[in-house]
């Protein structure tokens, strides 16, 4: 299937690895343009590096980025209308997921954490809208399963999550008038080296696989490239009449909460 992204101009952020990696790889093996963001230099450096020797130096462009930082991203913005004057396709990737167990955990580490999960996207898609608009593009935020049901995930997470959806959920109602498509996508356990599951598996490996075989169907996590295959399927044209969606890909995890 054509996704008739060849060319498209593409903001993937939190690009340097996980789902963010795998989303711009996927995008650019598909013929788009697309910008790395991080707010590390060297992994940035390094991601480019690696994407750009496979792919036109023209189509890979790079900037730091810190999406807590408001002036942060205007300046991303004013850099992207300037290299390319617009952008098709906002990807809200950034998210954080190291949390505390507290039932009501403490204000300064709920402001943390909204500041990584929530305010990043509302900020990325303020600040783009007016590029994505332009272009009558899309616009993909990634929650989380832990947005959509409560099963134990930590809470401050879980609601800053729960949020995202919510956002954009009203936002596509909100713009929809203006040719533009928001969904979100809601990933369940994805495995990545230097990931918050590789961490635990190393802390506990017996522990984790008994929660993946027990809680999820598959019986397995998910692959970065997996969740980002619903990523750009929601982006792209062959979606034209989904809007205000939200698609869990869990291997079927939340299913067994019913």
């Amino acid at each position: 299937m054509d996704l008739e992204l060849r060319g498209k101009r593409v903001l993937v952020t939190g690009s340097t690895r996980g789902i963010g990696r795998a989303t711009a790889e996927r995008f650019l093996d598909e013929g788009a343009r697309v910008v790395l963001t991080s707010r590390s230099e060297t992994e940035l450096r390094k991601a480019r590096d690696e994407l750009a020797s496979r792919q036109a130096a023209s189509d890979v462009l790079c900037r730091a980025c810190d999406f807590r930082s408001p002036g942060d991203i205007k300046a991303l913005r004013e850099f992207i209308a300037s290299s390319w004057d617009g952008l098709d396709i906002l990807i809200a990737n950034v998210g954080y997921g190291v949390s505390v167990p507290d039932p009501v955990p403490e204000r300064d580490h709920m402001d943390h954490i909204f500041a990584e999960n929530l305010h990043s996207a509302i900020d990325s898609a303020r600040e783009f809208l007016p590029l994505v608009a332009a272009s009558k593009g899309s616009i993909v935020f990634v929650s989380s399963i832990a947005g959509v049901e409560a099963f134990g995930a930590p809470v401050d997470y879980s609601v800053a999550k729960t949020a995202v959806i919510a956002f954009s959920k009203n936002l596509a109602r909100k713009v929809a008038d203006q040719g533009v498509r928001v969904n979100c996508v809601a990933p369940g356990n994805v495995y990545f080296e230097g990931g918050s599951w590789d961490m635990k598996l190393k802390d506990d490996p017996e522990r984790i696989r008994n929660i993946i075989e027990t809680t999820v169907p598959m019986k397995r996590f998910a692959d970065p490239a997996e969740i980002a295959d619903a990523i750009l399927f929601l982006s792209s044209r062959r979606a034209s009449f989904i809007t205000g969606a939200c698609l869990i890909v869990d291997g079927g995890q939340t299913t067994t909460l019913y």
